[in-house]
């Protein structure tokens, strides 16, 4: 097992944050791939750059491993007559499996036919598996390029593919592979070949070629650090390496700067500026940004300083522009901006984008009053939320999108409003995503919750629902990002009130409120299976109530608790109940437990325990004490096994039948306000 592979599809340039999922995909779907057609390998790895993929193979088996097949044939009584000798049934069969009938293994009254079939050679498999994995690749978007049917994310301009030195042959997007490759699209040759696998790294590096993304990712590192002064370090902004890694073949760092004044501008726009438009590192020098920047050239050193000249006028012009937007928005009011939002669409049947402040004031408000929040506290949410949308207009965000809610923090403050007004508009987009930290102050988290919930129902109601990974609106995030504000916030807000202001305000029917409550439990169920709550606990803990957040997170952590403390403890106390639970859905019980018709010591005993306890479990439950509730109830447990085991419920007797009926309902009921047993997997440890 000494074979080395190497598949490289070639590619007009693909967009960097695409390149990642591509490159992980790919070797999830060859790992698969090689499992199912059983070809062994030591090491299987792939790598990318804006126009390539590349799956790279070591000690690959010149064959498939052997497999043995079994298969059963008809019964002995129909494969052979009276004498023994074979029918046409047992005949045809051996003739079926190539075999002869005297190799046929009787076996459980049947015939069998066993044997090894060989593996193919590696190089057939890979020929006929390739083009499968590529086809499997998930994408945003499919396209067809030119006259050719087959859709891929970029034109495929080249297939080269190798084991050893033998060219794996197959056919994809109308080309056949070879052994030739490219070279950077400046500075390498067109089209080269390569003699065997193992040379393909250095040989694509003699091109300008440096396949490995995480070399280049070093390398850029490392020039960083080379080109940066003392006391200056880069800006770090979340994915921007990573997006520059996945735009260069070659990569070559520079340096270049742009005029102290700029330094005036809002720190966010000149990142912005650089990151998101230019894909710079800004510098930061003693802690505070630095009129200078680090760019990263597809290509060599030569001529840099022509390229650096080049970037510092491209970025010289961006700040101008935003230097020109910031002063024309600062010189005009907040209220022009806000209605300049009558000529923004917020979506065509739901009017514009004032239309959406005007609900959004409405539901802001009527929040407030569902958690008591008054006084000054109430006025700055209300004004946030008549101020949420005003930078949308803004010549700022018109130019950079990613800096609503920032610009409208900033001018929001440069107009004498209340630092927890900025702060609510700065931050009732978040979070924008899992990783992105939540809104600070009460006001910030209710307008976000007020903004999200009118964004996943006004969907809702226009029939925008998300459906497999097409969320076009990003309703599953808003969602969970509501979720996450509540229960961080121990915010006192149940989902079907929330729901149920916007639904009053659209005016929406039964059948729309109820897909948005589904959709709504989905987040839910994900959001707390993503944070280590059993399936069954939880479908038990959803059962009950999925409204109200805090509550469900209560119970939850007290079911969990008491699973973990004792399993055997936990699983005998729920079949107990269960069994009470049975047995009562038999027949009609007692609205009242009539004490007089208790008469045996059991059922008195559990009765006596029952009365003892039930008070005591309620205030547990008023205090979301349900850990403490759930050993209350358990203490029960022997109790209903004596009265199981040794009473008889089904009696003649009709009053005292429905009075323990009665009974063995209210003791099943105790744990009903936690969670329904009947969703536990009491078979499961």
């Amino acid at each position: 097992m000494s074979n080395k592979f190497v598949f490289e599809l070639g590619t007009e340039e693909i967009p960097a944050k695409m390149v990642v999922n591509l490159r992980n995909n790919l070797l999830r779907l060859a790992r698969e791939s090689f499992k199912e057609e059983l070809i062994e390998y030591d090491s299987l790895k792939t790598y990318s750059t804006p126009r390539r993929l590349v799956l790279f193979g070591q000690g690959l088996s010149d064959k498939q491993a052997d497999r043995e097949e079994v298969v059963r044939g008809p019964s002995v009584e129909i494969a052979f007559d009276d004498d023994g000798n074979p029918t046409k049934a047992g005949q045809g069969f051996a003739r079926g499996q190539q075999m002869e009938v005297d190799d046929l293994v009787e076996r459980d009254g049947y015939l069998y036919a066993e044997k090894v079939i060989e593996g193919e050679p590696t190089a057939e498999v890979l020929g006929r598996i390739i083009p499968d994995i590529v086809d499997k690749l998930p994408q945003p978007q499919k396209m067809r390029w030119g006259d050719n049917e087959y859709r891929f994310i970029r034109p495929i301009r080249w297939i080269m593919a190798l084991l050893g030195e033998q060219v794996i042959e197959f056919e994809l997007a109308g080309l056949k592979s070879n052994r030739f490759s490219n070279g950077h699209r400046f500075l390498g040759e067109a089209e080269f070949k390569i003699a065997k696998a193992g040379d393909y790294f250095e040989r694509l590096k003699d091109e300008s070629v440096i396949v490995d993304q995480d070399k280049r990712e070093e390398l850029i590192l490392k020039q960083i650090d080379n080109i940066l002064a003392e006391n200056e370090e880069i800006y770090r902004s979340e994915g921007l390496l990573e997006e520059v890694v996945n735009l260069v073949e070659y990569p070559t760092a520079f340096k270049g700067s742009f005029k102290d004044e700029y330094l005036e501008l809002p720190e966010e726009v000149l990142t912005t500026s650089m990151i998101e438009h230019q894909r710079y590192f800004p510098v930061i020098k003693e802690e505070n940004l630095h009129s200078a920047f680090i760019g990263v050239r597809n290509g060599d050193s030569e001529k840099i300083e022509n390229v650096i000249d080049g970037n510092e006028k491209v970025i010289r012009a961006r700040l101008s522009d935003a230097v020109f937007f910031y002063n024309d928005d600062i010189s005009k009011e907040l209220d022009y901006f806000n209605e300049r939002l009558n000529e923004i669409v917020y979506q065509e049947e739901l009017g514009s984008l004032a239309d959406k402040v005007d609900r959004l004031k409405k539901i802001a408000g009527q929040v407030a009053g569902l958690v008591n929040l008054t006084g000054n506290d109430r006025d700055n949410l209300i004004r946030a939320a008549k101020l949420a949308k005003f930078d949308l207009a803004t010549s700022m965000v018109r130019e950079f999108a990613s800096l609503q809610g920032i610009m409208g923090a900033k001018y929001a403050a440069e107009a004498g409003e209340t630092s927890e007004v900025a702060r609510a508009i700065g931050q009732h987009y978040k979070p924008a995503g899992a990783d992105d930290s939540l809104p600070e102050s009460i006001e910030a988290r209710l307008l976000s919750i007020s903004d999200k919930i009118d964004d996943i129902v006004s969907n809702f109601y226009l029939g925008n629902i998300p459906t497999g990974s097409q969320d076009p609106f990003a309703l599953r995030r808003k969602a969970t990002g509501i979720i996450r504000i509540i229960l961080d916030g121990r915010i006192a807000l149940k989902l079907n009130s929330i729901v149920g202001i916007v639904g009053d305000l659209l005016e929406i029917d039964t059948k729309t409120e109820e897909k948005v409550f589904g959709f709504f439990k989905q987040r839910v169920e994900n959001y707390f299976s993503e944070n280590g709550i059993r399936y069954d606990v939880l479908d038990a803990a959803l059962a009950v109530d999925f409204y109200d957040l805090q509550d469900l997170k209560n119970r939850l952590a007290a079911i969990m608790k008491f699973r973990n403390k004792d399993y055997d403890r936990f699983v005998k106390l729920l079949y107990g109940l269960q069994r009470c639970g049975n047995l009562a859905a038999q027949a009609e019980g007692l609205d009242e437990i009539n004490s007089d018709l208790i008469k045996e010591s059991e059922e008195k005993v559990l009765y006596d325990e029952y009365v003892k306890i039930n008070d005591k479990i309620e205030a547990y439950f008023n205090n979301d004490d349900y850990y403490q509730a759930l050993e209350e109830i358990a203490a029960l447990k022997d109790m209903v096994d004596n009265f199981l085991d040794n009473i008889v419920v089904m009696v003649d007797d009709e009053e005292v039948r429905k009075n323990r009926i009665g009974l063995l309902e209210r003791v099943a009921s105790l744990i009903e306000p936690v969670m329904d047993i009947n969703e536990i997997a009491l078979d499961e440890n």
